[in-house]
């Protein structure tokens, strides 16, 4: 998860400040922090603490993780001895002077698969390609936060997701069924959504439907571009971090994934759900000798992402092509886990 990737370190010149600083981002939801002074985290609620000094960063208790060597590049030649720290230590820090993405993608592609890199981010605006170079982007990002105010363009930068690692598909329909009552969820979002919006959401993690915004009306209803009417409430949606979570399960805060089919994605925040039983019809499309389902409102609406254009629940029929994305199937509280799972 991306939040998992950052570390906060607080660099404001007192302690009285640094430790605001440690406070306001607690409650952001970060927990992982670096300090000169370890012991000025006081009793922050489950922090993971580390301990820096000029030529290192390390776990304050040694049992919860390595030290990790700092290895400053200055130009080319400092690349391949941050590599070869990597590969003697098991893991490598890399501090920035001068060029920083390009060398970045030169150590990950040296790295992946045989050790974790660290950066340290001192400007906030290189803080996107840090978390993204080579798609993956560091393994963990150690941001240097001087004022409670920056922690704004942490977030910021969070919440920008990368729209090509969502692995779109345009398929058809097979089959519509009348599902009776249901209890379906609306998810209304603190942002305001462009038509081509909306959520990814579906009964397997293994395959989600693109299901759009609220941002066209009817003839009978106003525009709500802040809506997604999602489904079903066992529905798993897609989060800004690559989790997914079942719909009924989603609170006010929660940063969820809104995406057009082929083009950017973000994160936008959860400002509230609304549960209420509807009539519902399953949407039903196969893939790889598999079938997949989604439970929608049947109403004008509740629109899927089709080829040319969103298509209302209530004027869908086979063999229309919709929009969708398939992920690895096997998950545990969201995350992606490797193991052999079955969903019918």
């Amino acid at each position: 998860m991306t939040r998992e990737r950052i570390v906060i370190a607080p660099t404001a010149p007192s302690a009285e400040e640094r430790s605001e600083i440690l406070r306001h981002a607690a409650r952001r939801g970060f927990h992982r922090y670096v300090l000169e002074h370890p012991d000025e985290a006081g009793e922050l609620p489950a922090a993971r603490v580390h301990r820096r000094t000029s030529e290192t960063i390390g776990p304050v208790v040694p049992a919860e993780g390595p030290t990790i060597t700092l290895v400053p590049v200055r130009g080319p030649d400092d690349i391949p001895a941050a590599a070869a720290v990597g590969r003697r230590d098991g893991a490598v820090g890399v501090l920035w002077s001068a060029e920083r993405v390009i060398p970045l993608e030169n150590l990950l592609a040296d790295a992946h698969g045989h050790y974790p890199v660290w950066v340290v981010v001192d400007r906030l605006r290189d803080l996107p390609a840090m978390l993204g170079a080579l798609e993956h982007g560091a393994d963990v990002v150690v941001v240097e936060i001087s004022a409670v105010s920056e922690l704004d363009a942490v977030e910021t930068a969070l919440d920008e997701v990368r729209g090509e690692s969502i692995p779109w598909e345009l398929i058809e329909v097979r089959r519509l069924v009348p599902a009776g009552i249901g209890d379906r969820v609306i998810v209304d979002t603190t942002s305001m959504l462009r038509p081509a919006e909306g959520l990814l959401v579906g009964s397997s993690a293994a395959f989600l439907f693109h299901v759009a915004s609220e941002a066209v009306g009817s003839r009978f209803t106003r525009p709500r571009p802040f809506r997604v009417n999602a489904g079903a409430a066992h529905s798993y949606t897609l989060l800004a971090d690559g989790t997914t979570r079942y719909l009924a399960e989603l609170v006010a805060g929660d940063s969820v994934l809104v995406a057009e089919p082929n083009g950017p994605a973000r994160a936008v925040r959860v400002g509230r759900i609304k549960i209420e039983r509807r009539p519902m019809i399953l949407v039903e499309v196969e893939r790889e000798a598999r079938r997949f389902t989604v439970f929608l409102q049947e109403a004008e609406t509740v629109r899927l992402s089709g080829e040319t254009e969103a298509i209302a629940t209530t004027h869908l029929a086979p063999p229309t092509r919709v929009f969708g994305a398939a992920f690895p199937p096997a998950r545990h509280m969201g995350g992606v886990v490797q193991e052999t799972i079955e969903e019918r």
